[in-house]
């Protein structure tokens, strides 16, 4: 099943704990609203490095997200790994095993995200254990 749709970012970044040599090192909340085929909110862990080369950064994130998809209520949990190298960007969003509650239990995938023209989309491709 692919879900796509649209969602808002709020955030609260927290002053580094961590700087060295042009590496900063961070922690910020977010708070996310979905719509369109997933409708939901979610609470965002994130830890960020920052180095001093323009366009290199690399952020880990857990996200636990509650709300409805294809009918089925519940939450689930997705855990991020990003990257930019010098302005090149990769990202891996993967549902972690085992983490969906409710008529989400079972539920497997991973979701893509893109950002245009300030407007955050996702495509989250799930499938059910039965």
């Amino acid at each position: 099943m692919l879900a796509k749709g649209t969602f808002d970012v709020t955030s609260t970044p927290h002053p580094p704990y961590d700087t060295l040599d042009g590496t900063t090192l961070g922690r910020v909340q977010l708070q996310k609203q979905f719509q369109g085929d997933l409708v939901a909110t979610s609470t965002v862990e994130m830890i960020a490095a920052r180095t001093d080369t323009p366009g290199s950064a690399g952020y880990v994130a857990i996200e636990r997200v509650t709300g409805t998809l294809a009918g089925r209520q519940g939450s689930f949990v997705l855990q991020h790994s990003g990257t930019m190298n010098r302005g090149t960007p990769s990202l891996a969003v993967t549902v972690v095993p085992d983490s969906g509650t409710g008529e989400l239990r079972g539920i497997s995938g991973r979701m893509a995200i893109e950002v245009i023209d300030k407007q955050h989309y996702y495509s989250l491709e799930v499938g059910f254990a039965e």
